[in-house]
């Protein structure tokens, strides 16, 4: 092969994908335009009309105020507990590499395994949860027959599946942090916690700020959890974008309809996912300043 074709034939399979990526989401775009449904065989263009049903129905918006809850708490949750114990791990002591190695355990379970899991160990009647709890007094509570219990159970089943991800980013990256400030900090005779707040956390933060990105945007996009766990209720409180788009598209056979929700979903995640990625960048530059000072 000649020296010059070669970055040609390396690009072909990156090629292919992105046609692989664009042709379905392409279609996709294109068939919000019309009325696709179960009961339109011969569908019109309708424009942007699927839009503005969209927007105009106020089950949207319910749906967007749930998915926004879910991703801010299962984001938050899992960052402050991820770092928290990637803290502990980064210590090296036996315990330490044992929990490590168990550490990755809920990562092995697909998401929707988890969900069917801790849908029954949350049964009121026959779940371990409730029979642990019972001598405490606690025996009997409706973990996922609320709307607010619904809503915090699928948020705790994401924050125990996807925190160990969180620690295992948050430990390599205290790995890979330079020595020579904490050692000029411990000569200064500085604590603990102030070498935590001044040094550990500001260059910390870059790593911390990209799983924070992997979490949110993947948590604003969820169904599996959601969808074993619940299935969206009790009545539409657990009920995420992502869980109407199917509902739409799927269960009431209006495809266009359905297909327009996922488009506004997709417009929302790459929108956060702009702001994010944008300030990852400001955080990158301060971590940097911190670690030539």
């Amino acid at each position: 092969m000649r020296p010059a074709l070669r970055p040609y034939v390396l690009i072909v399979p990156a090629l292919l994908l992105t046609c692989g990526i664009l042709y379905p989401f392409g279609l996709g775009l294109y068939y919000t335009l019309f009325d696709f449904s179960a009961s339109e065989p011969q569908p019109d263009m309708v424009r942007f009309e699927n839009y503005e049903a969209v927007f105009t129905q106020e089950a949207f918006w319910n749906s967007a105020w749930v998915t926004v809850l879910y991703a801010v708490g299962a984001a938050a949750v899992e960052t402050v507990l991820g770092v928290a114990v990637a803290l502990l791990l980064h210590r090296s002591t036996i315990l330490g590499r044992i929990l490590e190695k168990i550490l990755i355990l809920p990562l092995m379970i697909a998401p929707v395994i988890a969900a069917i899991i801790w849908k029954l160990m949350l049964q009121p009647s026959v779940g371990v949860v409730n029979y642990l709890l019972r001598p405490f007094g606690l025996g009997g509570v409706q973990w996922t027959d609320t709307p607010t219990g619904a809503l915090l159970s699928s948020i705790a089943v994401d924050v125990w599946v996807y925190t160990p991800f969180v620690a295992i980013l948050a430990l390599a990256g205290l790995r890979s942090l330079p020595t020579s400030p904490f050692e000029a900090a411990a000569v200064d005779g500085a604590g603990w916690w102030y070498t935590f707040r001044r040094l550990t956390l500001p260059m910390l933060w870059p790593y911390v700020l990209v799983a924070v990105i992997f979490r949110f945007m993947d948590s604003l996009k969820v169904f599996d959890i959601i969808y074993a766990l619940t299935e969206g209720g009790p009545g539409d409180s657990t009920v995420v974008l992502q869980i109407r788009a199917y509902l739409e598209a799927i269960r009431f056979q209006r495809y266009s309809f359905g297909i327009s929700y996922t488009i506004v979903l997709w417009a929302v995640v790459y929108l956060a996912a702009m702001v994010l990625v944008r300030h990852l960048g400001k955080i990158q530059r301060r971590a940097a300043e911190v670690t030539t000072k």
